[in-house]
């Protein structure tokens, strides 16, 4: 296998990787904490909102093409000079799954929640509506940022232990 292609290939997986954490984390020190001082009809609202435009294919491309690319990285190294990579690449792919696993089990279905509950001038308790959502959902997306990040640290590990190997 051509090691420029192979190395091509992680750092597009290592960089969508770290993309997809690094929306996660924008929501953990910025997106969030902003949200958290307006009242409910406002956080409602902008979640509502916030939850419908992130549904589009420039995000689309970086959550689900981590993955692909990153299997794909894996399956390029199981063999030569590239073997040294792949227990470092294995590990963020996993952990990267894990984060999907976190956002599809959790996330997402709080999201679909709060769609659900109606426009939020047409619903009658917005303090409720809110409370069952905020907490639970930035609890779920500091650990989905977590375990994005520590997978983007063992992604750029193997771009290191990939060319180390190559020079050997």
């Amino acid at each position: 296998m051509n090691s420029d292609i192979r190395g091509i290939v992680l750092l597009a997986a290592t960089v969508l990787t770290g993309l997809t954490a690094g929306i996660y984390f924008a929501f953990c020190v910025a997106v969030m904490p902003g949200l958290g001082q307006s009242d409910d009809h406002t956080f409602v609202e902008a979640m509502q909102r916030i939850n419908v435009a992130i549904q589009n294919g420039w995000f689309g491309l970086a959550f689900g093409g981590a993955l692909v690319l990153g299997l794909v990285a894996a399956f390029q190294h199981r063999h030569g000079e590239g073997r040294p990579a792949l227990g470092w690449i294995t590990a963020g792919v996993v952990l990267y799954v894990i984060s999907l696993l976190i956002t599809m089990g959790l996330s997402v279905p709080l999201n679909h929640q709060l769609a659900a509950a109606g426009s939020p001038g047409t619903i009658h308790d917005l303090a409720a509506v809110r409370a069952r959502f905020e907490a639970t959902w930035v609890r779920w997306n500091v650990a989905r940022t977590l375990v994005t990040t520590a997978s983007l640290v063992c992604l750029a590990w193997a771009m290191r232990a990939a060319r180390s190997a190559g020079r050997a």
